[in-house]
């Protein structure tokens, strides 16, 4: 048995920024905060790190309170920006999905820094949630290397701690996805889809490298 641990952003889909002006959003409404988050990085990180910035940039609390109303509000407004933003899933990404899902040999998850609901909501909004059944999410972490670790033990109560770390697949379009990969033992496919250049991603040591996804039998054939 294949596993296949998907990133979301960059990686299966783009939202045209639907999750930090949704973030924003949740600010205005919880915290009455309007002014736009700046020099907070994104790329490669749990939604958790990614608020617990927010809240510093802002100089609020970080308590549980307060990140159970900004994730509630969240989690409201990011469907209305889904709808608003010029989003797309990435080139080859469906044929992909749909091939692995038809195969008994491959199990696909998710290795994502996203809220989980959130993870649900950005997948469910371009229908692509019904090829995952399971996953690593960024609610609790502030590391991606956890989340790694988090999907690890999702994917050894999957296989019944069968699992074979030679047949575990990481695809991700950061270097940060690269590392947590290695983290866990599992081999790493990158893709340059989201910000970071192929040479960026060749430094950070991947298995393979893929400028897309649109030619499918290259990573098919890895499968094999």
């Amino acid at each position: 048995m294949h596993i296949c641990l998907f990133d979301i952003d960059g990686t299966l889909l783009k939202t045209g920024g639907a999750g930090q002006a949704a973030m924003e959003a949740a600010m205005e409404t919880e915290f009455g905060v309007r002014q736009p988050v700046e020099g907070i990085s994104t790329a490669g990180r749990t939604d958790r790190a990614i608020t617990a910035d927010i809240f510093a940039f802002h100089g609020l609390d970080n308590s549980p309170e307060n990140c159970e109303r900004f994730l509630s509000s969240y989690l409201k407004h990011l469907p209305d920006h889904l709808e608003e933003r010029d989003g797309t899933i990435l080139p080859g990404v469906q044929a992909l999905l749909n091939t692995l899902s038809a195969r008994g040999d491959v199990l696909l998850g998710l290795l994502t820094g996203n809220y989980r609901e959130g993870a649900q909501i950005k997948l469910g909004y371009y229908r692509l949630d019904t090829h995952f059944r399971f996953g690593g999410f960024g609610d609790r972490h502030h590391h991606r290397n956890d989340v790694a670790r988090e999907a690890l033990d999702e994917v050894h109560r999957q296989c019944d701690d069968n699992a074979e770390l030679q047949r575990l697949w990481v695809i991700g379009d950061t270097p940060a996805d690269i590392e947590c990969g290695r983290t866990i033992g599992a081999n790493v496919v990158a893709v340059g889809t989201g910000m970071y250049s192929l040479k960026t991603l060749e430094a950070a040591g991947p298995d393979h490298l893929f400028a897309d996804l649109s030619d499918l039998d290259p990573l098919l054939d890895l499968l094999r």
